[in-house]
């Protein structure tokens, strides 16, 4: 009997395969007992080629919904397409009399003891290739009776799929979002207002596993500075994208047991942020984290040109860098250290840095892309 399931329940069921798509097939069988049909299906049909693809059905054998994606899609009468959302059926459509002389009823509905449907576009998002809704009949024509108790449907079927598309739109955009960050070489990690890590890209945890230059401990990230903590502590806490900005503006240098050297800048998520949302899982900042390496000659072009440093001082600014204080370099440069530090206070001039800490959060930002 039509319309033995009680449309408040089916309407509940067609909004939760609007979040989970897989409910779609069990959905499409509640409407065709709603409305009193034979078989339902959900259904895409291209526009100019005709060629028509089932994605969800009931009550119609596997067979013929092969056939008609392969071959019967193109005969059938929906050559051109009903306005989005009226229902239509076929003698609507095509003359009835030619319609039954055709393949597609000889072929197609009448072997599976169909005479009638009614047809309804429910997604014309992409308008090419619309999103369609039938309802086999049977034997007998469609009535108004069961157009009305399908118009009761339309309407939800077509917000389910717009709901569908949505989460499917943001899915994949974060799939490639993600993509990205794991194929970045520094890590990225996306902290909530307590600092406790959201989410990290594939060199963010391969430095937590590490478990040097920074860890996680209860789910908070802590890095090997207590000064760093508490800039972090200070910046993420405000949940302000003004703070986060000054933040972002200065270079935070980190070193690790073995004296490898590192540096972290932070950066808002300005979209999160004006979502308004206080929940504490939110990320609302990222700290980006790597290894500091001015080994590559354009970095050192870079900065020699924008300071106008001699090949000299150059060399002695990369080394404090990367090798250490004035003795250290010196012994890397085979100079005394008096030359290293008359060389050091001539770089301290020119770049307007006062301490080697100054040096690392200068060239670190040279190297940084993503920051400047």
């Amino acid at each position: 009997m039509p319309g033995t399931r009680k449309l408040p329940d089916l309407v509940e069921s067609i909004y939760d395969a609007g979040l989970d798509p897989s409910l779609w097939n069990n959905v499409v069988t509640g409407i065709r007992d709603f409305v009193g049909g034979q078989a339902c299906g959900l259904f895409s049909k291209d526009s100019i080629s005709k060629f028509g693809v089932t994605h969800y059905y009931c009550g119609a054998d596997p067979h013929y919904i092969q056939l008609y994606s392969e071959t019967h899609s193109k005969f059938d009468p929906l050559t051109v397409l009903p306005p989005h959302g009226r229902i239509v059926s076929i003698p609507e459509l095509v003359n009835f009399d030619e319609y039954r002389r055709g393949r597609f009823y000889q072929e197609w509905m009448q072997p599976q003891g169909c005479t009638d449907a009614a047809n309804v576009v429910l997604d014309q998002s992409n308008a090419s290739c619309p999103v369609m809704m039938t309802v086999l009949s049977g034997r007998r024509m469609v009535d108004p009776a069961m157009k009305h108790r399908l118009s009761l449907i339309v309407p939800h079927a077509s917000r389910a799929l717009l709901i569908n598309r949505a989460i499917d739109s943001k899915l994949t955009l974060a799939a490639a979002l993600a993509d990205v960050l794991d194929n970045l070489a520094s890590g990225v990690f996306l902290l909530d207002a307590c600092c406790r890590v959201v989410h990290a890209n594939s060199a963010g945890y391969g430095l937590l596993a590490a478990d040097e230059v920074v860890r996680s401990v209860a789910g908070r990230l802590v890095t090997s500075s207590n000064e760093a903590n508490q800039r972090l502590r200070e910046a993420f806490a405000t949940r302000s994208e003004v703070a986060l900005l000054a933040a972002r503006a200065h270079a935070i240098p980190l070193l690790s047991p073995h004296g490898e050297r590192y540096v972290a800048h932070i950066l808002p998520l300005s979209s999160v942020l004006r979502n308004g949302s206080e929940r504490v899982g939110d990320a609302v900042g990222a700290l980006l984290l790597r290894a500091v390496s001015l080994r590559g000659q354009s970095y050192g072009e870079l900065i020699a040109r924008t300071f106008d440093l001699t090949p000299a001082e150059l060399r002695v600014f990369l080394s404090i860098v990367e090798v250490g204080g004035v003795p250290e370099t010196a012994a890397a440069l085979g100079i005394a250290e008096t030359t290293a530090k008359t060389h050091l206070h001539r770089v301290f001039a020119k770049t307007g840095a006062s301490r080697q800490a100054d040096l690392v959060k200068l060239a670190a930002g040279f190297a940084n892309p993503l920051v400047n």
